[in-house]
């Protein structure tokens, strides 16, 4: 449908559509599992049949098998498609809302086809209701538009799929690859040269290149990493194999027998997530199995949201514990939900560097260091593949997560429009000027019953530890400290820092995120800007 009406938008149902979307990237299993079956039965027939005509139905089967696997990236973007259809309807239902719930506030009436008029059994038609009744008349309009393009903005990636299948996905492979860790403009740019097919062609047959380019487009990116999912669970599966193998096992052994184990469950749980067909939608941007693992994940859309939230976990985040953090992420955009339902918001999980598992690592700022290139990259790569009128960015960094995104921002800047401290060591720079951010867009929190609090500059660190005292007593400074030097620098959270401060209840160092606490509602409302 070209428009919208009242009625229609009134009685749509988002989740049908979610819904719909899941069943269509459900397929894509059984079509792998038929593409496993045809593999073996083609080594079954090289191995009992030769000559010319063994040579063309090994040709015929290979095509054919390349065809299927083709189709599994249209699978996932119909799924794309209808989920960000049902995130722009469920926007456009709360925009609705809210117009009538203006218009029962100033005494009129919506009628069923969205006409509004002034409700004779509450008020005599005036001017001043007049210039009410075209307000609220401007708001319907406004949400039965933003239903509109959702739905057009659906209907023409449907149809350049339909078109698709009709002339095939087959497409000659596009000249030139950027190389990993180009600039997110060029590596935009260079996309946008490509036709649809091209870009198909990589999906499917590169998505090793494409999941991890900053600077596409989400949706791509997405695609590109679900294909290879069985993929990284294969490697985690074969390194515990391996180490299952050793008997007896030894103490290192067993350390990293526990890792595998962990990393698998935190990918296990992953995969539930992003199949599960819950609003909003989750976006693999990123994913390696290796070491302590990483991972990127988005909430919703970023390339399409009108706010854009990056997180940045601490000490010990990895793989093994991603969907904990991601549900961090996951509870600021449902407080963005609740404050402004009539604005689309997305939260990414960026844990894409090597995270401090101990103390002795924490208190060097090399990993945070290391970290800062890969994150100024992802941000500019959000700026570069989002589409429409610029998001407002917000990077929020929590314990040791603090002082990669201040050191990013100090060394290398973000494409931020804002910054968020919680439960902060320092984050490497004297004032929030140094940040590179607009004034008044530096924020923290710290809870009173923070332990981080207590942290010790580097100076005297070296004398309790000169002096004999116990590493976790030397890095926190324990029985307390005064003046507002943490370990890497000035306290964000005091107002000297230049920044500005949200209060937070009690909950330690990690209830920030707990329902009730204020520091929630702080962190949402500076990603929606208020």
């Amino acid at each position: 449908m070209s428009s919208v009406g009242y009625r229609q938008l009134w009685a749509v149902d988002p989740g049908g559509w979610r819904a719909a979307g899941a069943a269509w990237a459900g397929l894509a299993g059984p079509l792998d599992r038929s593409l496993g079956e045809l593999r073996r039965a083609t080594g079954r027939l090289r191995g009992g049949w030769s000559g010319a005509a063994a040579t063309a139905a090994d040709t015929r089967l290979s095509g054919l098998r390349d065809e299927l696997a083709s189709i599994a990236p249209a699978l996932i973007e119909v799924d794309q498609v209808l989920a960000e259809l049902a995130g722009g309807l469920a926007v456009a239902k709360a925009r609705l809302s809210q117009a009538v719930a203006q218009a029962d506030a100033a005494g009129l009436l919506v009628d069923r086809s969205g006409g509004v008029r002034v409700d004779p059994a509450r008020f005599r038609p005036t001017e001043r209701a007049g210039v009410a009744a075209a307000g609220v008349a401007a708001a319907l309009r406004a949400a039965l538009d933003a239903a509109a393009a959702a739905d057009r903005a659906a209907a023409d990636r449907l149809d350049d799929l339909a078109r698709a299948a009709g002339t095939g996905w087959a497409s000659p492979p596009p000249p030139g690859r950027p190389a990993l860790g180009a600039a997110p403009a060029l590596v935009s740019a260079w996309w946008s040269g490509l036709t649809p097919a091209q870009r198909r062609w990589l999906i499917a047959r590169e998505p090793a290149l494409v999941g991890r380019l900053d600077g596409l487009p989400v949706a791509a990116r997405d695609q590109a990493n679900r294909l290879r999912l069985d993929v990284w669970r294969g490697e985690l599966l074969a390194e515990r194999r391996r180490l299952l193998s050793r008997v007896p096992p030894g103490p290192l052994a067993a350390i990293r027998l526990r890792g595998v184990v962990g990393r698998l469950a935190g990918l296990d749980a992953l995969v539930e997530r992003l199949t599960a067909g819950d609003a909003p939608r989750a976006y693999l941007l990123g994913l390696d199995p290796a070491g302590e693992g990483r991972a990127v994940v988005a909430l919703g859309d970023p390339d399409h949201a009108d706010r854009v939230l990056t997180y940045v976990p601490g000490m010990t985040a990895g793989l093994d514990d991603a969907p904990g953090e991601l549900g961090r992420a996951a509870r600021v955009l449902e407080r963005c939900a609740a404050l402004a339902p009539g604005e689309r918001s997305a939260a990414v999980l960026w844990l894409d560097y090597d995270a401090p598992d101990f103390l002795t690592e924490a208190a060097s700022a090399g990993q945070a260091r290391d970290a800062g290139p890969a994150l100024h990259r992802f941000q500019e790569g959000l700026r570069a593949s989002h589409e429409g009128p610029p998001a407002r960015q917000t990077v929020l960094g929590h314990s040791y997560g603090s002082l990669v995104v201040g050191v990013a921002a100090r060394e290398h800047g973000l494409a931020a429009d804002a910054l968020v401290f919680v439960g902060s060591p320092g984050v490497g720079a004297s004032h929030a000027a140094k940040l590179g951010v607009p004034p008044g867009e530096v924020w923290a929190s710290s809870a009173p019953d923070d332990v981080i609090r207590a942290a010790r500059p580097p100076e005297e660190l070296g004398r309790r530890a000169l002096f004999g005292a116990a590493p976790l007593a030397a890095v926190l400074g324990w029985p307390g400290r005064t003046g507002h030097e943490l370990w890497f620098g000035h306290d964000p959270a005091d107002p000297g820092f230049g920044g500005r401060v949200f209060s937070s209840g009690r909950g330690g160092h990690t209830g920030y995120w707990e329902a009730g606490n204020p520091a929630l509602d702080g962190m949402a409302r500076v990603v929606l800007g208020r």
